[in-house]
């Protein structure tokens, strides 16, 4: 049969072909014509020549690709791949041949601002995309992080800064089984939260043939739907598990006539694999880029001179170790017969070969079978290896196999995943907060048995259980000025909800704002300001006043805090916002600022947001530093086991990556509204746009 393409009212794309490699061809093609920019950005940033054509502010991702090995270790990972599972690699190919046929005919605004003309894709591109989204998911740098506060205050401050860094993204997710819900099949809602980009990181797609029939959330660039999908019979979904694994070595090294050596545990200095890389730049001269890698993996900061523009420092380099660039192995063996599950027992099969990022997976099958467990590739070593950078040249520190993958189950018939301490919990060390599970597991509490139709609500929840600290030392503090003690008797009446609409929100942000600025100022963290000579791609792992800001209800409730006087800086906080209190409402600064690679042209409005960090509604600014918030719900769904065609999804823009396309921004009303755009399967309800 020839390959068909539909699409419904929202401009999602619906394919249709006569086997699984040519459902890919389409699912490339449809991808190049609907994302080409998107692809090409992606493209260049796995490789680390994104600089050539968004000049010097790329520089320091490209940098760190090229250390890191990124394109290299996805060229390893793909011939392991033709190797072990040829067919996965032809379909691969097959995607990849696709994406070139698309991109030939791209005419993307964007490509001709920058003066960029698509290049050609190869088979491990998509190996390579997916490695570079997610190189940063597991949050290593916060190992820089925790060195520096054990090292300026002492290791138990580490526990007190422990919470969801900046760097790192996270999930809500719930399964209610069929005994709660009232068609008794099992219902699974959630949203990914990640970085809000514009075009948007997931890409609604309904994929058919023979062997399945798919809608989910991909990831445009790689093939397949890996992470939310519903295949009729079965449907599963993910968060980030946070589990740590990958390493950071301080490394020993020494140049010789040879080349580079660096120093084994064993007391043997080895031969280190080193070349220069030449990075261009637009609008700049070139950059030639070292790259070196030892027994344990790329060294991604200094060298055997140390650390750039810090000559008086003592010699530092550090290397990464990571699973792909140790296995050769991203975990895509999963992909196809993920597609082709059918049943809880195929998901669970397909998912032992899963590798990067761990994750942890819920899944339920029309014959009531249920799913909750871990899924992905941990290390098995040395607990000092997860807390900080260790030395390379002492044992005991080497990986020794891999961690059986943790299960759990439904307690009360449901199951709740929000990146809090979970199944993963041998897995990892920091956690999020445990506020947003436990608001979804109340809120399920409330209800005996749920439809589809109830469970959007829950996405848009906006109760902020983590402002309980700081109201409480408001609640303590006597003698305030008139205005300020009216403004704390208006705070703790206030109902605790991140709505837009909210000038109590409003309020209480700008008190918590200036809490979070005056502890970050004290004496006491001076040391903790001026962070080491790092490239410039993990400085937000390491700037103080966004650790203060995350890390507050910890900083608040400790026994003692390095000798603040915490309720002087709570009642210093309260007078200035009594004195200049903010005139408007929470969305009134708490506004949508997607990442661009490129700005647009014509700036488009920032829509006002509720929410806040720790709410189920997680709209994350930064507090302290800024409202506008730059991550949040990246897609939202619910799959539906009874009746596929009673779910529903939505993606914070639309379908459609090119500005000016009716389908680029047209879900964002819905988005905002919490609603959610009807899962359409009926094929005689779609419109078909052409075959190939």
């Amino acid at each position: 049969m020839a390959t068909e393409i539909y699409r419904d009212a929202w401009g999602i794309p619906h394919l249709r072909a006569g086997s699984a490699v040519e459902l890919a061809h389409a699912q490339g093609l449809v991808t190049a014509r609907d994302r080409a920019w998107q692809l090409e950005v992606e493209r260049h940033r796995a490789q680390g020549t994104s600089a050539s054509f968004l000049g010097e502010d790329a520089l320091a991702w490209d940098r760190f690709a090229r250390r890191a090995r990124l394109d290299d270790t996805a060229r390893r990972c793909f011939a392991d791949l033709e190797r072990r599972d040829p067919g996965t690699a032809r379909w691969v190919r097959a995607y990849v041949d696709g994406v070139n046929e698309g991109l030939a005919g791209a005419t993307a605004p964007e490509f001709a601002r920058t003066g960029l003309t698509p290049g050609r894709w190869e088979p491990w591109t998509p190996l390579g995309v997916w490695l570079a989204v997610h190189i940063l998911f597991a949050g290593f740098p916060a190992k820089l992080w925790r060195e520096q506060v054990a090292t300026h205050l002492d290791a138990d401050a580490v526990g007190l800064f422990a919470t969801d860094g900046p760097g790192t993204s996270g999930s809500n997710g719930w399964l209610v089984g069929g005994e709660r819900t009232v068609t008794g099949q099992a219902l699974i809602a959630g949203d990914p939260h990640r970085w809000i980009e514009d075009p948007g990181v997931y890409q609604q797609i309904h994929l058919s043939c023979p062997e399945f029939d798919v809608v989910g959330l991909a990831v445009p660039g790689v093939p397949g739907i890996a992470h939310f999908a519903h295949t009729g019979t079965v449907a599963w979904a993910i968060t980030n598990a946070m589990a740590d694994y990958q390493d950071l070595y301080r490394e020993r090294l020494r140049r010789t006539g040879a080349g580079v050596e660096a120093l084994g545990p064993d007391g043997v200095w080895r031969r280190a694999a080193r070349h220069t890389e030449t990075v261009e730049v637009a609008g700049s001269e070139p950059v030639e880029v070292e790259v070196i890698e030892t027994d344990r993996g790329p060294v991604i900061i200094g060298g055997p001179e140390g650390l750039e523009g810090d000559p008086l420092a003592p010699p530092t380099a550090i290397s990464l170790r990571y699973p792909p660039r140790v296995t050769g192995d991203l975990g895509f063996s999963s992909l196809l017969p993920l597609l082709r599950s059918r049943r809880v027992a195929d998901v669970d099969r397909a998912l032992d070969r899963w590798a990067e990022p761990v994750n942890v997976v819920q899944a339920a099958d029309t014959e009531g079978g249920v799913l909750h467990r871990v899924a992905g590739r941990v290390p098995v070593r040395s607990g000092a290896n997860s807390l900080r950078i260790v030395p390379a040249w002492e044992p005991g520190h080497e990986w020794r196999g891999w961690h059986v993958s943790p299960r759990a189950g439904l307690t009360d018939g449901v199951a709740v995943m929000a990146n809090q301490r979970g199944p993963a919990e041998p897995l990892g060390v920091e956690f999020a907060p445990p506020h947003r599970a436990d608001r979804i597991a109340a809120l399920l509490a409330e209800k005996e048995h749920w439809s589809a139709a109830d469970l959007p609500a829950l996405h848009t929840d906006t109760h902020l259980a983590s402002a309980t600290p700081l109201l409480d030392r408001l609640a303590a503090l006597a003698a305030l000025t008139p205005g300020a003690a009216a403004l704390r008797d208006r705070l703790l009446a206030w109902d605790r909800r991140m709505d837009a609409g909210s000038a109590d929100a409003a309020l209480y942000a700008a008190v918590r704002g200036a809490v979070v600025r005056r502890l970050a100022a004290h004496p006491a963290f001076a040391a903790l300001t001026t962070p080491p000579a790092y490239p410039a791609v993990f400085q937000p792992w390491l700037a103080l006043l966004p650790r203060v800001g995350f890390a507050l209800e910890h900083l608040l409730r400790a026994e003692d805090l390095y000798g603040i006087d915490r309720p002087a800086a709570v009642r210093a906080a309260i007078e200035d916002v009594a004195l200049h209190p903010p005139t408007g409402d929470w969305g009134d600064t708490h506004r949508l600022a997607p990442w661009r690679a490129l700005e647009p042209e014509q700036p488009y409005d920032e829509p006002g947001l509720s929410g806040d960090h720790d709410c189920v509604l997680c709209t994350s600014g930064v507090p302290g530093l800024t409202d506008r918030a730059a991550r949040g719900p990246a897609a939202r769904y619910v799959w539906d086991l009874a009746r596929r065609e009673d779910s529903g999804w939505v993606v914070p823009l639309g379908a459609s990556g090119v500005p000016g396309s009716p389908h680029h921004r047209d879900q964002l009303p819905l988005w905002l509204a919490g609603d959610l755009v009807p899962v359409v399967t009926d094929w005689t309800r779609l419109k078909k746009e052409t075959d190939v």
